[in-house]
């Protein structure tokens, strides 16, 4: 059995080597890290670094040429089989978030003073690229305002896994911010508001017109005298408190006289809150009156009250 054994591994020994396989193009090649390597544009080829990656989001093209000139030097055994032959290299990346550039810029204008709670003009801004995955960090350096105009210029710093510091010039202007209730969600007319319906946020100051809410405690029981689109801003003069009797409800009519209280069944030809003024028809004269609502479905009227109306 040994001796068969050793006889097998001498066969194999003395038979010719295997020739390597040629590498395989790869047409297309995404990248995570900072170096394109040679495995990456064929298979089957050895681990070599070639060249720094594309940025963050951006690519670069290896023409035929190119690829045959490195499949020679590094005996690869791959040759074009068109001149179209090529392959595309990309970067993963992502855009910086706006929102933390944005944060950044605010911390350091309300060290000059700045209400934190302005808003960041950067016309023409587009955040910078990171690699995909990466950690990184923003930060905003010699940050200049004019006065009063709130115009500013900064410098932008990106520290990011991956890629060296990125340095920017940013200028933009801050804009005052005032606070508004709106609604997060559509709303009939009629619909007594709860908290779920309204919700603050921020509007620059010279889109706010007069007389709109600013406070949650302004809308929140009230009733709505028209219907509101989701992320509207409600105005006092469309809220009111909740209606008791509604338009063209039934009602009881009291007709209230010392030492005598009548009562009537009638019809409310509009809406009314606690205390308000409503007109109802008396359902057995089909005379109008106006009165007082007093409780839920209940109308008091004086005494003696003149008809406004008849039919």
């Amino acid at each position: 059995m040994l001796r068969r054994s050793l006889l097998a591994l001498g066969a194999l020994a003395a038979a010719p080597a295997r020739a390597a396989e040629p590498a395989l193009l790869r047409p297309h090649v995404l990248l995570d890290g900072e170096t394109l390597r040679l495995s990456d544009l064929f298979e089957n080829a050895p681990d070599i670094a070639l060249a720094p990656a594309p940025a963050p989001g951006r690519r670069m093209v290896l023409e035929a040429a190119n690829l045959w000139n490195l499949s020679r030097r590094h005996n690869l055994g791959w040759r074009p089989l068109t001149p179209h032959d090529r392959a595309v290299v990309e970067r993963a990346g992502r855009q910086v978030p706006r929102q933390d550039i944005e944060a950044a810029l605010r911390e350091e204008l309300a060290r000059q003073g700045i209400d934190p709670e302005m808003e960041v003009e950067l016309p023409g801004f587009v955040p910078p690229m990171i690699p995909a995955a990466s950690w990184f960090q923003v930060a905003a350096e010699a940050v200049t305002v004019e006065q009063p105009s709130l115009r500013f210029q900064a410098t932008l710093v990106v520290l990011a896994d991956g890629m060296g510091a990125q340095r920017m010039r940013l200028a933009g202007r801050a804009s005052p911010t005032v606070p508004v209730v709106v609604a997060t969600r559509r709303l009939a007319l009629g619909e007594v508001l709860g908290p779920a319906d309204v919700r603050l946020t921020r509007l620059r100051a010279e889109r706010v017109r007069p007389g709109q809410a600013q406070q949650a405690e302004q809308v929140v029981g009230q009733e709505l005298r028209r219907p509101m689109a989701a992320d509207q801003a409600f105005a006092l003069v469309d809220l009111g408190p909740p209606s008791i009797v509604g338009k063209n409800a039934l009602v009881t009519l009291l007709l209230d006289a010392p030492g005598i209280t009548l009562t009537a069944q009638g019809r409310a030809l509009e809406a009314a809150a606690r205390g308000a003024t409503v007109p109802v028809m008396n359902l057995a004269s089909r005379s109008i009156v106006e009165g007082v609502a007093i409780a839920p479905g209940r109308v008091r009227v004086a005494m003696g009250a003149v008809p406004v109306a008849g039919r």
